[in-house]
C-alpha cells in the first residue's frame, strides 16, 4: 500500500489524544493539540498556509492552479474516543491477511469468529492496536488521508485543482467538535468529512440526536425500618428504565430505527444518576422519543413526589439530510470519485452524528465519506491499508471533478 499515507497514520495514532466527556474546557483535554499542532507544521512545512486557533482548530487553504469558481473542503476530527484508553497506542500490521486470528496483547486475539467482516479482507493489510487500547482509525485514517492528499498535491503541480480548504477538529467524539468552528473564515462552498467506516460508505443522513441527565432523588433510611418510608434512587432509576420500549434498545435496532441508550448510570439509595442518549433518523419521531422520555418522568414524579427524578433533555444535532438535498452534487460527485477508483458506492443512514451533521447546520453542507476503518471505539479497532488507499484515490478524484466547477 501507499507507504506515505500508512506512516502517517501510524504515526498519528501513536498521539494520545483522547477527549474527556463532561468536562466544560475546550477542548476538553490539551493533548489534542499535540497533534493538531503537529499536523499545522506539517501543512507549513509543504509550503500550505495554515493556522491553529486559540481552540486548537487547524485551517489551512491550498489554492487553486486552474480557474474554479468552488472552494472544495475536507473535514476530519483529531480525538479519539474516550471508551477505551488511547495512550500508547503499539499499532499491529499485518500484510497479506490470510483469515487467521491475528495475536495482539495478553491473549487477546482478533478473530474472524468474533468479527466475520475479516474474510472480506484476505490478501490485505490490517493495522490493529494490540488490544491493549483503540487503534484510532476514527478517525486518525481519515486525518491521514487528508494530509497525504496535501502532500500529494503539493509535490505534483500536474494535478489540476481549484481552491481547497482543509480542517482539523478537537472533541467530535464528545459532541462539541464544531462549538467553535470558523465556517466563515474555513471559506468553503461545500466539504466532506472523511471519518466514515468501510469502503464505499456515503453518508448523507444521520440520527436526529439527544442527551439526557437523569437525576434521582431518594429516601435513605435503615432497611429494617424501610417499609412505606424507603425510596431508593437507584430502583426508581431502573424503573424509569423499565418504562422505556424494550424494542427501542440499541442491540435491537439497525438501518433507520432509532432507540434508547443508557449510556452510563451510578448511584446509592440515597441519590442516583443515568446519562441516557436518544437518537432517530425521522424528526417527529424524535420528537416523540423526547416526550415520551419526559412522560416517563412525569408519571414517576406522580408516584413517588414531586422533584425526586429530574431530566436535563438537550438536543446535540439534526439529521443533515435536509440540508444536503439543495446541494446534492456533492452526493453525486462522491458516487462518480468512488466509481472512477473501482468502489461500489454504499449509500448509508449514519447511526450516529459527524462534526458534518452540525456544519450543514450551520451552513457548510458536509456529507461524510468513508475511511477504512472498523470497529471503532473499541480495543479490536482495525483499519485495513488499501480502503484507505480508495479513500485517497477518491479525494484525488473529487479534487479533479471540482476543479472543473
Amino acid at each position: 500500500m501507499n507507504k506515505q499515507l500508512l506512516q502517517r497514520f501510524l504515526k498519528y495514532v501513536r498521539i494520545d489524544t483522547e477527549s474527556v466527556p463532561d468536562v466544560e474546557r475546550f477542548p476538553s483535554s490539551d493533548k489534542q493539540k499535540n497533534l493538531l499542532r503537529l499536523l499545522k507544521d506539517e501543512l507549513t512545512a509543504m509550503g500550505i498556509d495554515a493556522r491553529m486557533d486559540c481552540y486548537g482548530y487547524v485551517y489551512a487553504t491550498i489554492p487553486a492552479n486552474v480557474e474554479s469558481n468552488y472552494a472544495l473542503g475536507f473535514v476530519a476530527h483529531v480525538d479519539t474516543s474516550s471508551a477505551v484508553s488511547g495512550k500508547d497506542v503499539k499499532p499491529i500490521v499485518t500484510e497479506n491477511y490470510q483469515g487467521n486470528d491475528i495475536a495482539l496483547a495478553n491473549g487477546l486475539v482478533l478473530s474472524p469468529r468474533d468479527f466475520p467482516d475479516l474474510k472480506n479482507h484476505l490478501g490485505q493489510t490490517v493495522i490493529s492496536s494490540d488490544g491493549t487500547t483503540l487503534l484510532g482509525a476514527d478517525d486518525k485514517a481519515g486525518v491521514a488521508a487528508i494530509m497525504t492528499l496535501a502532500e500529494t498535491l503539493t509535490s505534483r503541480p500536474e494535478l489540476k485543482h481549484g481552491v481547497l480548504k482543509i480542517a482539523f477538529t478537537p472533541d467530535e467524539e464528545v459532541g462539541r467538535g464544531t462549538d467553535f468552528f470558523d465556517v466563515k473564515g474555513f471559506g468553503a462552498d461545500g466539504a466532506y468529512t472523511v471519518d466514515g467506516g468501510g469502503v464505499g460508505e456515503l453518508e448523507y443522513e444521520n440520527f436526529n440526536a439527544a442527551s439526557a441527565k437523569v437525576s434521582v432523588k431518594g429516601l435513605s433510611v435503615h432497611p429494617g425500618s424501610a417499609k412505606d418510608v424507603m425510596i431508593n434512587a437507584n430502583l426508581v432509576l431502573m424503573e424509569l428504565q423499565g418504562m422505556l420500549p424494550v424494542e427501542q434498545n440499541p442491540r435491537y435496532t439497525s438501518g433507520y430505527e432509532g432507540f434508547f441508550h443508557l449510556d452510563s448510570m451510578q448511584g446509592t439509595c440515597d441519590s442516583a444518576t443515568g446519562y441516557y442518549i436518544i437518537r432517530d433518523h425521522d424528526r417527529a419521531k424524535f420528537e416523540q422519543k423526547k416526550t415520551l422520555f419526559a412522560k416517563a418522568v412525569e408519571f414517576l414524579n406522580d408516584k413517588y413526589g414531586k422533584g425526586t427524578v429530574t431530566a436535563d433533555i438537550s438536543d446535540s444535532y439534526y439529521n443533515m439530510k435536509e440540508k444536503i438535498l439543495p446541494h446534492i452534487h456533492l452526493v453525486e460527485n462522491a458516487k462518480l470519485a468512488m466509481e472512477r477508483a473501482g468502489v461500489t458506492p454504499k449509500v448509508c443512514p449514519i447511526r450516529g452524528g459527524t462534526d458534518g451533521a452540525r456544519l450543514s447546520y450551520e451552513g457548510l453542507p458536509c456529507p461524510n465519506l468513508f475511511t477504512g476503518g472498523y470497529n471503532c471505539h473499541g480495543r479490536y479497532e482495525y483499519a485495513i491499508g488499501e480502503e484507505m488507499e480508495k479513500c485517497l484515490e477518491v479525494l484525488l478524484n473529487l479534487v479533479d471533478i471540482y476543479s472543473q466547477r
